[in-house]
């Protein structure tokens, strides 16, 4: 106990320091707030790189007097289980928070359980409104959990078509955004749709461009959804999601439903995370760009169909895009191709087959085999989304490396549909 009570009067003499490096951390420029907050020092052996707290559970010097309620990572809280609260997961939610412009970070087990966890906003007998176009896994949970399970009516709107008006969401209880679309990198006015219904929670599944390309919670959204597997995290071994928003009582929601339903990432997990976000910044900034190299490419190309890429001026949705998007357009280029798609995406040898996005290395899927198999066919069929539409996910490699490797594959292909 006398150790405990030790620890809590250093704690509580570092809390002016603690408050006063918050403030500072919403001043931060990006890249900065991305390497240090969440990853201060510690304050008891000074290492500059934060310790994993693997502990289960937290030492109380008596019943209900939990220690660490002045640790920031707590969020006021304290830890007595770490499925309630964890030192390391705080850290990461407080560090995407400040990257993301939220007030609030709620860390999951996954992108999907991330998804859920905004499912837990709603009751039966609500709305859900969403873009027609969303990841597969998105819309699995919607029309094979949500609805048949929980009693909550979904349907879907193209989000993109300006004859859209509040007439057409005036029932929904929830809008569900994706900004760009997966595959199909579509992009919704993310600040008009969001003033369409003023009563309904505006969820963005900002997957794709992660908070260095857009803050959607600056252009009116409520929520903001993150497949921290993806970019996020960078390097294809974790799996783990984040909600954040501004909103106080629907962060009381979601801490509560983090709890109650325990889908909760591991410590380690969380230190994987934060470690990949302190290089968000540069690997979205360089991936970016050899995005735009490849899909000026791929345009010209005579072994591709369409490119569907955000940075082209071609794209139906390019100005909204440099309005709404800051430093590039993003990491995935969507192709449809005019060969055999089985023969180019067996002759790639840098760009590897495979489900996911976002990492340091590049990879390629066909959607409608993949992250969209259990997408119905008729829908697939409405959205485009054919064998022939291939989704690349641009990693860090040497731009020349992988324009040599798309080249070469799209001319085998081309070659294989001509035998």
């Amino acid at each position: 106990k006398r150790l405990l009570n030790l620890e809590r009067t250093k704690m509580s003499s570092d809390t002016g320091a603690t408050s006063a490096a918050l403030a500072l951390a919403r001043t931060l420029r990006m890249g900065t707030s991305l390497i240090h907050v969440g990853s201060e020092p510690d304050a008891t052996t000074g290492a500059v790189v934060p310790p994993i707290s693997l502990s289960t559970t937290f030492a109380q010097a008596s019943v209900g007097d939990l220690p660490g309620k002045l640790d920031p990572n707590s969020f006021g809280l304290g830890y007595d289980y770490s499925r309630s609260t964890n030192p390391t997961r705080g850290s990461l939610e407080r560090c995407l928070a400040v990257a993301e412009g939220a007030a609030h970070g709620v860390g999951f087990s996954s992108g999907v359980a991330a998804i859920s966890a905004c499912m837990h906003l709603l009751k039966p007998g609500d709305k859900i409104i969403a873009m027609d176009e969303v990841y597969g896994g998105t819309q699995r949970l919607l029309s094979k959990v949500v609805t048949p399970l929980h009693g909550i009516e979904v349907s879907y709107l193209d989000f993109t078509d300006p004859s859209i008006s509040s007439s057409d969401v005036q029932e929904a209880s929830m809008i569900w955004l994706e900004s760009p679309t997966n595959p199909c990198l579509k992009i919704t006015n993310i600040e008009r749709i969001s003033s369409l219904n003023p009563n309904a929670i505006t969820v963005v599944d900002n997957t794709f461009s992660t908070p260095y390309f857009q803050n959607p919670l600056q252009l009116g959204a409520n929520v903001v959804v993150h497949s921290c597997t993806k970019s996020i995290n960078g390097h294809s071994d974790v799996v783990l999601g984040m909600v954040l928003t501004n909103s106080s009582s629907l962060y009381s929601s979601l801490r509560f439903t983090q709890n109650a339903v325990g889908s909760v990432p591991s410590p380690f997990d969380c230190y994987l995370t934060l470690r990949g976000l302190k290089t968000l910044h540069v690997r979205m900034s360089y991936g970016a760009a050899n995005a735009l190299s490849i899909a000026h490419f791929l345009d010209s190309h005579s072994g591709v169909e369409a490119v569907m890429y955000p940075g082209l001026t071609s794209h139906p949705q390019h100005e909204l895009a440099k309005a709404q998007m800051k430093g590039g357009f993003g990491t995935v280029v969507t192709v449809k191709v005019k060969g055999c798609t089985g023969t180019f995406l067996s002759e790639l040898k840098i760009f590897v087959v495979a489900e996911g996005l976002g990492a340091v290395e590049s990879l390629v899927s066909c959607p409608a085999k993949m992250s969209h198999h259990g997408v119905p066919a008729e829908k697939k069929k409405q959205l485009g989304i054919d064998e022939n539409l291939v989704r690349l996910s641009v990693g860090l490699e040497s731009i020349d490396d992988l324009l040599k490797d798309l080249d070469d594959a799209l001319n085998a292909g081309l070659k294989a549909r001509q035998i």
